[in-house]
Protein backbone atom coordinates (compact mmCIF):
# COMPACT_ATOMS: atom_id res chain seq x y z
CA UNK A 1 0.00 0.00 0.00
CA UNK A 2 1.38 3.35 -1.06
CA UNK A 3 -0.06 6.45 0.56
CA UNK A 4 -0.31 8.48 -2.62
CA UNK A 5 -2.67 11.41 -3.07
CA UNK A 6 -4.99 9.09 -5.03
CA UNK A 7 -4.99 6.59 -2.12
CA UNK A 8 -5.86 9.35 0.36
CA UNK A 9 -8.62 10.74 -1.86
CA UNK A 10 -10.13 7.26 -2.30
CA UNK A 11 -9.99 6.66 1.46
CA UNK A 12 -11.61 10.04 2.19
CA UNK A 13 -14.31 9.47 -0.42
CA UNK A 14 -15.18 6.04 1.01
CA UNK A 15 -15.18 7.42 4.55
CA UNK A 16 -17.66 10.10 3.56
CA UNK A 17 -19.88 7.69 1.60
CA UNK A 18 -19.93 5.18 4.48
CA UNK A 19 -20.72 7.84 7.08
CA UNK A 20 -23.33 9.58 4.94
CA UNK A 21 -25.17 6.36 4.07
CA UNK A 22 -25.24 5.32 7.71
CA UNK A 23 -26.37 8.65 9.09
CA UNK A 24 -28.96 9.35 6.36
CA UNK A 25 -30.63 5.98 6.93
CA UNK A 26 -30.71 6.73 10.66
CA UNK A 27 -32.18 4.17 13.01
CA UNK A 28 -31.80 1.35 10.46
CA UNK A 29 -28.04 1.41 11.11
CA UNK A 30 -28.04 1.27 14.90
CA UNK A 31 -29.36 -1.00 17.67
CA UNK A 32 -29.86 -4.74 18.18
CA UNK A 33 -31.53 -5.20 14.80
CA UNK A 34 -29.73 -3.11 12.23
CA UNK A 35 -29.51 -2.92 8.48
CA UNK A 36 -26.52 -0.70 7.87
CA UNK A 37 -26.55 -0.44 4.08
CA UNK A 38 -23.10 1.15 4.17
CA UNK A 39 -21.73 -2.25 5.26
CA UNK A 40 -22.04 -3.32 1.62
CA UNK A 41 -18.85 -1.31 1.12
CA UNK A 42 -16.90 -3.64 3.43
CA UNK A 43 -16.05 -5.92 0.48
CA UNK A 44 -14.09 -3.13 -1.22
CA UNK A 45 -10.74 -3.77 0.49
CA UNK A 46 -10.52 -6.82 -1.78
CA UNK A 47 -10.01 -4.54 -4.80
CA UNK A 48 -9.09 -1.21 -3.25
CA UNK A 49 -6.68 -1.07 -0.29
CA UNK A 50 -7.69 2.55 0.39
CA UNK A 51 -11.00 1.14 1.57
CA UNK A 52 -9.33 -0.10 4.77
CA UNK A 53 -8.68 3.34 6.32
CA UNK A 54 -11.71 4.76 4.50
CA UNK A 55 -14.16 2.32 6.06
CA UNK A 56 -12.54 2.67 9.48
CA UNK A 57 -12.74 6.47 9.46
CA UNK A 58 -16.23 6.39 7.95
CA UNK A 59 -17.39 4.10 10.72
CA UNK A 60 -15.84 6.35 13.37
CA UNK A 61 -17.74 9.31 11.90
CA UNK A 62 -21.02 7.38 11.58
CA UNK A 63 -20.80 6.06 15.14
CA UNK A 64 -19.82 9.46 16.50
CA UNK A 65 -22.80 11.08 14.76
CA UNK A 66 -25.07 8.16 15.71
CA UNK A 67 -25.03 9.15 19.36
CA UNK A 68 -24.49 5.73 20.93
CA UNK A 69 -21.37 6.89 22.73
CA UNK A 70 -17.69 6.17 22.99
CA UNK A 71 -18.09 2.39 23.21
CA UNK A 72 -19.77 2.34 19.80
CA UNK A 73 -17.18 4.71 18.33
CA UNK A 74 -14.26 2.60 19.58
CA UNK A 75 -15.50 -0.98 19.36
CA UNK A 76 -17.82 -0.62 16.36
CA UNK A 77 -15.03 1.04 14.40
CA UNK A 78 -12.55 -1.60 15.57
CA UNK A 79 -14.91 -4.30 14.26
CA UNK A 80 -14.97 -2.52 10.89
CA UNK A 81 -11.17 -2.16 10.82
CA UNK A 82 -10.63 -5.84 11.63
CA UNK A 83 -13.21 -6.81 9.00
CA UNK A 84 -11.60 -4.57 6.37
CA UNK A 85 -8.12 -5.98 7.04
CA UNK A 86 -9.42 -9.55 6.95
CA UNK A 87 -11.32 -8.89 3.73
CA UNK A 88 -8.14 -7.55 2.15
CA UNK A 89 -6.27 -10.75 3.07
CA UNK A 90 -9.11 -12.89 1.69
CA UNK A 91 -9.16 -10.98 -1.63
CA UNK A 92 -8.52 -14.11 -3.70
CA UNK A 93 -11.57 -15.89 -2.23
CA UNK A 94 -14.59 -14.03 -3.61
CA UNK A 95 -17.33 -15.78 -1.65
CA UNK A 96 -15.48 -15.42 1.66
CA UNK A 97 -15.08 -11.64 1.33
CA UNK A 98 -18.31 -10.72 3.17
CA UNK A 99 -17.63 -13.16 6.00
CA UNK A 100 -15.25 -11.02 8.13
CA UNK A 101 -17.72 -8.12 8.47
CA UNK A 102 -20.47 -10.59 9.36
CA UNK A 103 -18.41 -12.33 12.05
CA UNK A 104 -16.66 -9.32 13.59
CA UNK A 105 -19.83 -7.25 13.76
CA UNK A 106 -21.94 -10.11 15.08
CA UNK A 107 -19.52 -10.82 17.92
CA UNK A 108 -18.10 -7.39 18.78
CA UNK A 109 -21.10 -5.16 18.08
CA UNK A 110 -23.56 -7.81 19.25
CA UNK A 111 -21.78 -8.06 22.59
CA UNK A 112 -21.69 -4.36 23.46
CA UNK A 113 -25.15 -3.65 22.08
CA UNK A 114 -26.48 -6.37 24.39
CA UNK A 115 -24.43 -5.36 27.44
CA UNK A 116 -24.76 -1.60 27.21
CA UNK A 117 -27.80 -0.64 25.16
CA UNK A 118 -30.47 -3.25 24.75
CA UNK A 119 -30.69 -6.56 26.58
CA UNK A 120 -34.31 -7.26 25.70
CA UNK A 121 -33.03 -10.28 23.73
CA UNK A 122 -30.38 -12.75 24.84
CA UNK A 123 -26.78 -12.00 23.88
CA UNK A 124 -26.84 -14.89 21.40
CA UNK A 125 -29.98 -13.54 19.72
CA UNK A 126 -28.53 -10.03 19.60
CA UNK A 127 -25.37 -11.39 17.94
CA UNK A 128 -27.51 -13.46 15.59
CA UNK A 129 -29.69 -10.46 14.61
CA UNK A 130 -26.66 -8.33 13.84
CA UNK A 131 -24.90 -11.21 12.06
CA UNK A 132 -27.91 -12.02 9.88
CA UNK A 133 -28.41 -8.38 8.93
CA UNK A 134 -24.69 -8.15 8.03
CA UNK A 135 -24.99 -11.35 6.03
CA UNK A 136 -27.93 -9.99 4.04
CA UNK A 137 -26.24 -6.64 3.37
CA UNK A 138 -22.73 -7.95 2.64
CA UNK A 139 -23.73 -10.88 0.46
CA UNK A 140 -26.88 -9.32 -1.02
CA UNK A 141 -25.46 -5.87 -1.80
CA UNK A 142 -21.70 -6.13 -1.26
CA UNK A 143 -20.89 -8.97 -3.65
CA UNK A 144 -23.03 -7.54 -6.47
CA UNK A 145 -21.33 -4.16 -5.90
CA UNK A 146 -17.93 -5.84 -6.17
CA UNK A 147 -18.97 -7.63 -9.38
CA UNK A 148 -20.22 -4.35 -10.84
CA UNK A 149 -16.91 -2.64 -10.05
CA UNK A 150 -14.82 -5.48 -11.46
CA UNK A 151 -16.85 -5.64 -14.69
CA UNK A 152 -16.84 -1.88 -15.27
CA UNK A 153 -13.75 -0.77 -17.23
CA UNK A 154 -14.06 2.87 -16.22
CA UNK A 155 -14.29 2.05 -12.50
CA UNK A 156 -11.44 -0.44 -12.85
CA UNK A 157 -9.24 2.26 -14.34
CA UNK A 158 -10.19 4.83 -11.71
CA UNK A 159 -9.78 2.44 -8.81
CA UNK A 160 -6.93 0.45 -10.35
CA UNK A 161 -8.49 -2.79 -9.10
CA UNK A 162 -7.04 -6.27 -9.52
Amino acid sequence: MKFTPKFLIQAALLASIYAALTVVLGSFGYGPVQFRVSEALTVLPAVMPAAIPGLFIGCILANWLGGFGMIDIVFGSLATLLAALSTYFLRKHRFLLPLPPVLFNAVIVGTYVYLLYDNSYSIVLTMLFIGVSELIICYGLGLPLLSFIKENRVLNKILETD
